[in-house]
């Protein structure tokens, strides 16, 4: 079979994936990319004990470690080898997407852009500097291949974990050198599964989902990386028009928040608008959330996008159902989609991202 570069987070699900591709006969070669702490050697067995320099923000050293030592032992029990990339000036990038989206007035995702610039890009590039035809991770998806021998994105078989939402942006000429081994699982059989191989991470608790900065202090991360470059404060007002408060930054708001607003006024509210040319947050009542259309830009597809409107069911979040809605592809590679149903929280920087049953069609970039 072919050699596999398979992507190593410490995790439960990479390290199954890595039984499951041995166990159908590949040559598998463990990657750990090295984002920020210290550079562990699979092959000496050993950490180098030199801190890495310029770590991200938000990141940390000693966790870092503790995850290349778990991808480490993982791959020393299963008996394959695991290289460490340096991947620290892709995060940069990555983190600095996501400056700049929250500085703009957008919710970024991150978690969409590591995907197409790191795990399927950089990767890529190094998978074929090893001369590996295929790259392999531990998201819960599933590729199938059509009939017509076509190389399908599927959502995975747990509902709950399902990761298909995330990788819409990758690269439609590299599914065919993609594998996803544990799409078909659910979550509870991976565990199970790296219960009886005896792998140490087999009960250890899914990671955050920004891995470059810990959990409540993103706007922290902004300002830091901002300093003093650009105002920060502006007021809050209703939707109505009247200001009822003033806040220290648009990166403490997202489309939809209802927690942290900083104001009180007797009911919940919530994020409707939030205005970056002036530095206003526009909150309002639930009913003010509800959106039947929005548009996307730039748009990325597994298939050609029919020519007039069709119908499949959307996902305007990660965490957010499918809902039924008819898309069409306009010039300017853009998309519109109108819902059959109000959706809420549909927030600019999002990606939108179209299915057809359980299959992934494209997407785009919320405007």
């Amino acid at each position: 079979m072919a050699r596999v570069l398979l992507a190593m987070s410490g995790g439960v699900d990479s390290s199954v994936a890595a039984h499951l591709l041995l166990r159908e006969g590949h040559e598998v070669c463990g990657v750990y990319m090295q984002q920020v702490g210290r550079c562990v050697s699979a092959a000496a067995g050993t950490a180098a004990g030199e801190p890495a320099p310029g770590g991200s923000p938000g990141g940390d050293a000693d966790s870092s470690a503790g995850e290349a030592a778990d991808a480490r032992g993982v791959a020393q029990r299963l008996g394959f080898p695991l290289q460490v990339l340096d991947v620290r000036p892709v995060i940069a990038r990555v983190i600095d997407y996501f400056v700049d989206e929250y500085s703009r007035g957008r919710t970024p995702n991150p978690c969409v852009m590591c995907n197409i610039w790191l795990k399927f890009g950089h990767l890529f590039d190094y998978a074929d500097q090893q001369d590996a035809p295929f790259i392999a991770t531990g998201h819960h998806a599933r590729l199938r291949i059509s009939e017509t021998g076509i190389p399908e994105l599927h959502a995975g078989t747990d509902p709950g974990k399902d990761q298909s939402y995330v990788l819409f942006g990758i690269g439609r000429d590299k599914l065919n050198r993609i594998r996803l081994p544990i799409g078909a699982y659910r979550k509870q059989e991976i565990r199970e599964l790296a219960q009886q191989l005896g792998l140490r991470v087999a009960e250890k608790p899914d990671s955050q989902e920004i891995c470059f900065v810990a959990p409540g202090q993103h706007a922290q991360l902004v300002r830091q990386r901002r300093g003093g470059s650009q105002p920060a404060g502006g007021p809050i007002v209703t939707v109505d028009g009247q200001e009822v408060g003033t806040h220290t930054g648009l990166e403490s708001f997202t489309i939809g928040q209802r927690k942290g607003l900083g104001v009180a006024l007797g009911e919940p509210y919530y994020v409707v608008k939030i205005e970056a040319a002036t530095r206003t947050v526009v909150i309002g009542r639930r009913a003010d959330l509800a959106r039947r259309e929005l548009t996307a830009s730039p748009t990325r597809w597994f298939v050609d996008p029919p020519s007039g409107p069709w119908r499949c069911r959307a996902k305007i979040r990660y965490n957010a159902a499918p809902a039924a809605a008819t898309a069409e592809y306009l010039d300017g590679d853009r998309l519109r989609m109108v819902f059959d149903q109000p959706c809420y929280g549909v927030a600019p920087g999002q990606a939108v991202v179209c299915y057809e049953g359980t299959r992934v069609l494209g997407g785009g970039w919320i405007e």
